[in-house]
């Protein structure tokens, strides 16, 4: 769980998740959704609709840490090689959208300034 911040930004993504997997039978779709420090662009927290324990907590130690401000190839990148489940297609997705939510997010934020 992440520390007790009021600063924090989060974030959403959606995908449709592929038929004839447990996930897809739960949810139909996966829904990610990160905690950034807006300040900083790290992802301080990270959470996932996969079906397992296993792989909601595998997604989370796979995002902390990585920036959204630097874009969404590396942590793409991470899940292409790392994860080798069959919601991957819909994980990477999803994580395309949250960081055009994020970009989108910023811009918002420094034309209410």
């Amino acid at each position: 769980m992440s520390q007790e911040r009021k600063d924090t930004i989060f974030v959403t993504g959606y995908a449709k998740l592929p038929t004839a997997i447990t996930a897809e039978k739960l949810y139909q779709v996966i829904a990610i959704g990160l905690e950034v420090d807006p300040k900083t662009g790290e992802i301080i927290d990270g959470d996932c609709t996969l079906a397992t324990e296993l792989g909601r907590s595998f997604f989370k130690r796979a995002v902390i840490g990585h920036n959204i401000e630097t874009g969404s190839e590396k942590l793409i990148k991470e899940f292409e090689v790392r994860y080798q489940g069959s919601a991957r297609k819909a994980i990477i997705t999803a994580l395309k959208l949250v960081h055009e939510k994020w970009v989108s997010t910023k811009e918002k934020t420094i034309l209410q300034r």
